[in-house]
């Protein structure tokens, strides 16, 4: 029996991938074409997997079966099989380009996934580079019956996301939240089987996959399927295609992954409404700045030359109404996200994001926009998060928990927990440990009060703290100052002083023995 590919080997051996290309092209764009090979390579062997199985199953020819469409998942046409691109020994950038789109003219699904990067520039990637990359991704089948089990692949796509994120540092790392932040976050809503669960900023997709992750864990699975939707949408095309080959490689194929900006131009609409979701979920850029692109797209000048900075409290205007409680500041678009998800929040649902602490006590259009969501009695936790936990940013965060049907004993209470000491520290970057995200998770279900940590603030408590919701308003973790007994000090002073006094006589007298002194 033939050795099978386990997560280890497949691990390393993609990983390797990146070190053929180093020097080539920057490192920050290694993923884009070596995710683009994997999902060749896999979809092309899992291909011929599926026509040898059909021609058993069906007594048919292994031809008929190739040709058939049906018994594909995903129809890979002659000119993208892996075993004619291989072949190849010039010009072997323009045949993967044509490749990838015969690939895409066959699958609507893949539509624009493919093509998003293009091997085609042989300055960049000249065939010899190229030759090496096809040889190394030929060592091993990708075929189902070739791996350990079939989810190792998925295992090892999100492997190479987070490599590519830690080398990438602040640029490679934006698309990429930390795997136990958002374990963290997902542990927090608590999605459920037949859930539909949706991220506005998804990124690669490692929220939605975590959800599905989590239902799956607590026995929501239907056959082969976890039971839920996954929605997504991402404004940067290259993570879009990356996000839409990671729901694939998960064999999440029916999840909606959108391309573009959803605060200017939200993609997932139902008889021109918002669609709605169970769960929503985010980790949205930090503080994104000029964050409506339709009052930027045409700045006038004044006399000057300057350009007139455009007033989003005039010129901002939703047609879905998303932002009921108010027009978040041009430099700060972190509350704009927070008010779209809530927009797509059923009335019975559950909502998580990542923001900077910043809107937590930031003043004007915010201040009000806070007041607004506490008296609308939808802020259901905040909690801090520890420094140093993302790529991009070195600054803490928070997460906080939007729930617009909360149980009676919550109602005009929100939780605070602060757990900005509890992670494990690392030379750049801190991370959260198990313990640390269970510690913060059985807090938040079991709702008793830990001094130093957790408290349950009425909403008359925030009221009077002009709806700041700064968590080091209402939990103290500062130690309490050491009593001074200034009596026993003096006299411990006035010990030390006799002492030394004992001591410069004995010196003297040493010195006067060896005539240093008179």
């Amino acid at each position: 029996m033939a050795h099978k590919l386990n997560l280890e080997t497949l691990e390393s051996w993609l990983w390797d991938s990146a070190n053929i290309m180093r020097g080539h092209i920057d490192s920050s764009d290694f993923k884009n074409y070596i995710f683009g090979l994997l999902f060749l390579k896999r979809a092309s062997d899992q291909f011929f997997e599926e026509a040898k199985i059909a021609a058993d199953e069906e007594g048919i020819s292994l031809e008929e079966a190739i040709e058939d469409e049906d018994f594909h998942r995903f129809y890979v046409p002659e000119v993208a099989w892996w075993g004619n691109i291989t072949k190849k020994t010039e010009n072997i950038g323009q045949a993967i380009d044509q490749a990838f789109s015969a690939i895409e003219e066959h699958n609507s699904a893949l539509e624009g996934v493919m093509t998003t990067v293009h091997f085609g520039d042989s300055e960049k990637l000249p065939d010899t580079l190229l030759s090496r990359l096809l040889n190394h991704f030929n060592k091993h089948s990708l075929a189902n019956a070739d791996l350990e089990n079939p989810d190792i692949l998925g295992n090892a796509y999100e492997y190479l996301i987070r490599e590519f994120a830690d080398a990438g540092g602040k640029k490679g790392g934006e698309f990429y939240t930390p795997k136990e932040v958002v374990q963290l976050l997902v542990q927090l809503i608590k999605p459920e089987a037949g859930n539909s669960i949706y991220d506005p900023t998804c990124g690669s997709g490692g929220m939605l996959i975590e959800s599905a992750k989590y239902i799956a864990a607590h026995g929501g699975m239907v056959g082969e399927f976890v039971d839920c939707t996954l929605k997504g949408q991402e404004k940067n095309l290259g993570t879009w295609a990356i996000c839409k080959i990671n729901m694939i490689v998960h064999n999440f194929k029916d999840s909606d992954i959108r391309k573009g900006d959803t605060l200017g131009s939200p993609k997932h609409i139902v008889n021109g409404e918002l669609e709605t979701f169970d769960r929503v979920i985010a980790n949205p850029p930090f503080s994104l700045s000029n964050w409506w692109e339709a009052a930027e797209s045409d700045l006038k000048t004044d006399a000057k030359g300057k350009t007139i900075t455009p007033k989003y409290n005039q010129v901002v205007s939703d047609e879905y109404g998303r932002f009921k409680y108010g027009i978040p500041p041009r430099s700060y678009g972190d509350l704009a996200f927070l008010q779209h998800m809530v927009s797509v929040l059923k009335q019975n649902g559950k909502m998580g994001i990542v923001l900077p602490h910043g809107v937590l006590f930031r003043g004007g259009a915010e201040g009000k926009i806070r007041e607004g969501l506490l008296n609308d009695d939808l802020i259901e936790a905040i909690i801090g998060l520890p420094e140093k936990l993302f790529y991009n940013t070195g600054i803490p965060a928070s997460i906080i928990i939007i729930n617009k049907s909360k149980p009676e004993h919550l109602k005009k209470k929100v939780i605070f927990i602060d757990a900005s000491n509890e992670y494990k520290e690392g030379k750049n970057q801190n991370s959260l440990t198990p313990e640390n995200i269970e510690k913060v998770v059985s807090s938040y279900d079991a709702l008793e009060e830990v001094e130093k940590y957790m408290r349950v603030v009425d909403l008359e408590e925030i009221e009077e703290n002009d709806y700041n919701l700064n968590i080091a308003r209402y939990i103290d973790t500062s130690e309490e100052e050491e009593i001074v007994d200034i009596k026993e000090v003096l006299g411990r002073i006035s010990e030390i002083e006799t002492k030394e006094k004992d001591i410069d006589s004995k010196l003297n007298g040493f010195l006067k023995e060896l005539g240093f002194v008179s």
